[in-house]
């Protein structure tokens, strides 16, 4: 009998044991999973791309686009916003360095494959290139936000010249040829082309339109025709100057300059990069407003919303969203517009961002940055799946430091 009472108190106390254990293990597993969401998670290639031939270095990057062959291609605009110093081979001062040409593509290994663009004969390249696309058909778009860029021009992807829609300077003043003013109802030009994007189901091309003109357009791809526009909320555009920005201010009625991107989801909605009001509008294809939602309200300045790309599952569950401003990448619910997390920080290092501009992801999902101003780079963030990540914030994702 002693026995047994010896065994039962034992075995209770072994079973106590277990349930407490399992207890700590939960608990361990709650308090590891506080500040964490469950989101797409990824890590910084710090060796691609890999070096440019010909001492050629990157100016302002400011477009971005993977092709359906997993090409990655960038604009940029070169040396003429590179520094003296950066550009000695330009003037003969020295072995480095020259802006490389404006249009790059790079394989999935980081090789550059194709370069080319600027001026040429039949077309008025832009005075400040501004996004790119390829669209299913294999031709490349190229805008443009200099003073008098009011055109959109396609070359194949060797850059044989395809088509010019619009033409430059059409926004000028006739009595001061050196002030502009947008008109976001004009038929046949543009206001300083952000970015275009190519839906192949119905050959429609949506432009960003931009920093001059408060609109998105939507154009028939293959003949350039004007097919409607439409400004926030779906309103008839307005080009009045709405002063700056007040976060605390009820939403503008209007888009600020600039219109930075208008792309369309699989299951056909067009999200719209209201940059300088820091928020994101949708639309169905025909213009009706369907939702909005801001993205670090409180940003100044060149706004928070700059670019976005989709997830590459086939429901493009979520949403990646450009802050040039506070530097960082948003991981957005696309369904509920809710961010998730971020990662990213100022600074010049792998990982990090200067002036981050556009989004692309490829067919694995990872996802490719370029940087304006003095970032003047591109950089790869290798997609690891879906898992938990640390919110609201991840900082730097460097290899191995989940």
């Amino acid at each position: 009998m002693a026995r047994k009472r010896t065994f039962l108190v034992g075995g209770t106390f072994l079973v106590v044991l277990m349930a407490l254990g399992l207890a700590q293990s939960v608990l361990e597993r709650a308090t590891a999973q506080q500040g964490t969401v469950e989101a797409p998670r990824f890590e910084v290639d710090p060796f691609w791309p890999k070096p440019l031939p010909n001492n050629w270095i990157l100016g302002q990057t400011i477009g971005a686009w993977v092709d359906e062959q997993d090409v990655v291609w960038i604009v940029h605009r070169s040396s003429a916003t590179l520094a003296e110093t950066e550009k000695a081979l330009d003037v003969k001062a020295g072995e480095c360095c020259a802006g490389a040409p404006p249009v790059l593509a790079f394989d999935a290994a980081g090789n550059l494959v194709r370069h080319w663009g600027g001026p040429g004969q039949g077309y008025d390249w832009p005075t400040s290139n501004h996004g790119i696309f390829v669209d299913h058909t294999g031709a490349v778009w190229i805008g443009g936000n200099g003073p008098g860029d009011s055109q959109i021009m396609k070359f194949t992807k060797d850059g044989k010249f395809l088509a010019q829609y619009g033409k430059p300077n059409a926004r000028a003043d006739a009595a001061a040829p050196s002030k502009f003013s947008g008109n976001s109802h004009d038929q046949n030009n543009f206001g300083r082309v952000a970015k275009i994007f190519v839906d192949p189901r119905a050959n429609e091309a949506y432009v960003a339109d931009g920093y001059l003109n408060k609109r998105v357009a939507v154009l028939d791809a293959a003949s350039g025709k004007l097919k409607r526009y439409w400004g926030a909320y779906g309103n008839r555009p307005d080009d009045t100057n709405a002063g700056p920005y007040n976060p605390d201010a009820p939403p503008a009625q209007q888009f600020r300059n600039p219109v930075h991107c208008a792309d369309l989801s699989n299951d056909g909605l067009v999200y719209v990069c209201d940059r300088v009001n820091d928020r994101l509008q949708v639309f169905k294809p025909d213009g009706t407003f369907v939702k909005e939602a801001f993205i670090a309200k409180r940003t100044l300045l060149a706004g928070s919303v700059w670019d976005i790309a989709f997830s590459r599952d086939p429901q493009q569950r979520y949403l990646y969203v450009a802050d040039g401003i506070n530097n960082r990448v948003y991981v957005v619910r696309r369904d509920t517009l809710e961010v998730l997390t971020s990662f990213g920080t100022g600074g010049r290092m792998a990982g990090e961002f200067y002036g981050v501009h556009n989004l692309a992801t490829d067919s694995k999902g990872n996802l490719y940055t370029t940087e304006t101003w003095e970032g003047k780079r591109l950089q790869k963030f290798v997609f690891k799946g879906v898992g938990r990540v640390r919110a609201p914030h991840q900082g730097v994702v460097w290899p191995g430091t989940r």
